[in-house]
């Protein structure tokens, strides 16, 4: 966004909303450098399960957890309302209004996450909520059409993710700040590797979702805990598991830069 009124929804008055929404994009590299990690566990034959909501329990389980968990909630949230405004706005072309409307369900679910985690609830298995969810679609009228085009288009969102990763499009959601009329070398590298990462692990769960449709079996749907499972039993799957889980790290530390340089 590049409008330059002192609104609030600007992006450039500093205000308490904005400071809040770009907390969540750190509170989000925290989690793909933790989802990373145990990715890379994995890959290492480590038993662990590789998905946010673990992610967001290990934080749990620090010095302060809960009042962390709390302050990544509210964070989420505060994002997630900012890309509400974002899909509200009228002045936006579609698209974009669509990207924000899907990254408002992803932060708010993030939120909602975060609070029963830190009222004690369980982190919950991504595969079973995965399984759950296309068993629940598969129920409705045209239920495996559904869950083929819920997996059709995780796989558009998987190339979206390598597109961008691979021709820096993520560039476009930075913008310099005084002194600082270029970005380094090492954001561009850590935004193309995490994206083309993320694309990778999206792809796999596209394609299970795809399967779970054409079979009418909806165990076969998985979330990203399923898809690194299924890279570790590929060809060279360790090597590729290992590569992914540095990825999402990578991913997780460029959300640090775009939480101070993102385009709000």
């Amino acid at each position: 966004m590049t409008s330059t009124s002192s609104s609030p929804r600007s992006g450039t008055t500093g205000d308490i909303w904005e400071k809040a929404a770009r907390a969540g994009y750190a509170v989000s590299g925290v989690l793909h450098v933790i989802l990373g990690f145990l990715i890379v566990r994995i890959g290492l034959g480590a038993n662990a399960e590789a998905d946010q909501g673990h992610a967001l329990a290990s934080l749990g389980h620090q010095p302060l957890g809960t009042v962390v968990l709390w302050a990544a909630a509210a964070a989420f949230l505060a994002l997630g309302l900012w890309q509400a405004a974002d899909a509200l706005r009228s002045d936006e072309e579609a698209m974009d209004r669509a990207k924000a409307a899907g990254k408002t369900v992803l932060y708010a679910a993030l939120a909602f996450t975060s609070a029963s985690i830190a009222m004690g609830s369980a982190a919950g298995n991504g595969d079973q909520k995965a399984q759950g969810f296309a068993g629940t679609l598969m129920q409705a009228p045209a239920g495996r059409l559904l869950v083929g085009a819920v997996g059709l288009g995780i796989i558009a969102g998987a190339g979206y993710h390598v597109v961008k990763g691979a021709r820096q499009r993520f560039l476009d959601d930075l913008r310099a700040l005084p002194g600082h009329d270029h970005l380094g070398t090492g954001v561009k590298g850590l935004g193309t590797v995490g994206y083309v990462a993320k694309g990778v692990a999206l792809l796999i769960v596209g394609v299970l979702f795809v399967s779970a449709a054409m079979t009418a079996d909806p165990d076969k749907a998985k979330g990203v805990d399923g898809a690194v499972e299924w890279l570790l039993g590929a060809p060279g799957g360790p090597v590729v598991v290992v590569l992914v889980g540095l990825g999402f790290a990578a991913y997780g530390l460029y959300s640090f830069a775009r939480a101070r340089y993102a385009r709000m």
